[in-house]
């Protein structure tokens, strides 16, 4: 079902683009299973209004299949372990598909001994960080995800691109209410958000980019022009060393700790950017959390305690201007619940590159 929506845009529902996804990477050679767990994970993004990673990114990852840089067939393995931790090499293989594999074996070890913590090398982009951490909150568990990626991030005070956006997802689940869900790149604006304004023909905001010679900038092609992102806060007056720091935590976290790439030498997800000269790892690197509630006290009153939580804030007086509060996770979950129901929009140009790759696959779309 497709509907004409106002402008450049066409509205899909969520079965059509599940269906078209899961055709789209079984073309690609990926087992039936794997491509729908990748399809899963990719309109995840799309129902939960991240339109930056989901459906628009499909043909990124075809091309990365092209030239040799995603495997298809991945064997999956954990390489080192203990009781409640675990390094995972993805053989190269989708994130979309390495992730939720990665996040399973975090929520079995928690079953089991209370926390479980996982590493993940030789992996590819995967995704929304929430599609990961969401896992654990139907064991009553807290999940935690976090990625690496490819630097397009300058640290404070600098205008060499050192980091990417870097992300961490934090997911807690409450009794009546719904979940916490915190997802959020470690800059101002994940790169992502560039590239619809770019499909736009918009400019950024104030604080979100810097060009090549550290000035602020507000346009949104400035990296292809030799700029780079700008840390969570923009500049130093405003806590960038703070966003700076936490990228580099989650950096630290996915890469330095399970021996993927980091720092520049993270793969770039775009196809034509040539890889980096230096690659200290394997891949890019993914870092995993779950932790059993009732490894620390009772799931059901901890869970009490998060509603009697999210309340307080659902009741905190709103500023001037501005109609309620929000907790994290609102924003995505009613966007869900609108999609699911009255569909996904898609720009012109993902329409676009859709058709071209359903002309390739000979798959309808």
């Amino acid at each position: 079902m497709l509907f004409l929506c106002h402008m450049q845009e066409t509205v899909h529902n969520y079965s059509n683009l599940y269906d078209f996804t899961v055709a789209v990477f079984t073309k690609i050679g990926c087992p039936q299973n794997e491509a729908m767990a990748a399809a899963k994970v990719l309109l995840a993004a799309d129902l939960r209004g991240i339109d930056s990673h989901g459906v628009a990114r499909l043909s990124g990852y075809v091309r990365l299949w092209d030239v040799k840089r995603v495997n298809a067939t991945p064997q999956i393995k954990v390489i080192h372990e203990t009781p409640s931790t675990a390094v995972i090499d993805g053989d190269s293989g989708l994130g979309l598909v390495v992730a939720p594999f990665a996040m399973q074996v975090a929520i079995n070890k928690a079953k089991n001994v209370g926390t479980g913590w996982v590493s993940v090398q030789n992996s590819n982009h995967y995704g929304i960080a929430a599609a990961h951490a969401m896992m654990a909150l139907e064991q009553d568990m807290i999940g935690i995800s976090m990625t690496n990626a490819s630097p397009l991030v300058a640290p404070t005070f600098s205008i060499d691109k050192m980091l990417g956006t870097n992300p961490i997802c934090v997911a807690a689940p409450a009794l009546n209410q719904p979940a916490f869900v915190a997802d959020l790149a470690t800059t101002t604006a994940a790169n992502g958000k560039l590239e619809i304004l770019q499909r736009k023909n918009a400019d950024t905001p104030v604080g979100w980019v810097q060009d090549a010679e550290g000035n602020a900038s507000t346009d949104a092609n400035i990296l292809k022009k030799g700029g780079a992102l700008l840390p969570l806060g923009g500049d130093r007056e405003h806590g960038s060393h703070k966003g700076y720091a936490l990228g580099a935590v989650v950096d630290i976290f996915s890469g330095i700790l399970s021996g993927a790439n980091y720092a520049p030498w993270v793969p770039p997800f775009p196809a034509y950017v040539p890889m980096p000269d230096k690659q200290p790892g394997k891949g890019i690197g993914h870092f995993f959390g779950a932790m059993r509630i009732d490894a620390f006290r009772p799931a059901e009153a901890f869970k009490k305690d998060m509603d009697d939580w999210i309340e307080g804030f659902r009741k905190a007086k709103p500023s001037p201007g501005n109609e309620k509060v929000l907790v994290p996770g609102d924003p995505e979950r009613e966007m869900q619940k609108e999609r699911m129901e009255n569909g996904i929009p898609l720009v012109a140009s993902v329409a676009e590159d859709l058709k071209k790759l359903a002309e390739r696959f000979e798959i309808n779309f």
